[in-house]
């Protein structure tokens, strides 16, 4: 089962993530790959772009934020 949360920072713009990334298959903060339940659910998002259709995307971060962190900080 995957955890609910809401992230205390701003999610990085869309368009900067990769596909997986907004579609909450890999972490949105520090990019590994998370397997089904393993990720905290950060809640549906929705984009209204300057061109094209508004859509949904779904990021999940890590349930382990000090070792995200560490990825992250390697980058």
């Amino acid at each position: 089962m995957s955890h609910q949360a809401f992230t205390k920072q701003a999610l990085p713009a869309v368009s900067d993530l990769t596909e997986q990334q907004q579609r909450g298959w890999h972490c949105v903060w520090c990019r590994v790959p998370l397997g089904k339940d393993l990720g905290v659910d950060l809640g549906e998002q929705r984009v209204t772009p300057a061109t094209g259709a508004a859509y949904a995307w779904f990021p999940r971060e890590c349930v382990d934020a000090l070792a995200c962190s560490g990825r992250r900080a390697a980058l």
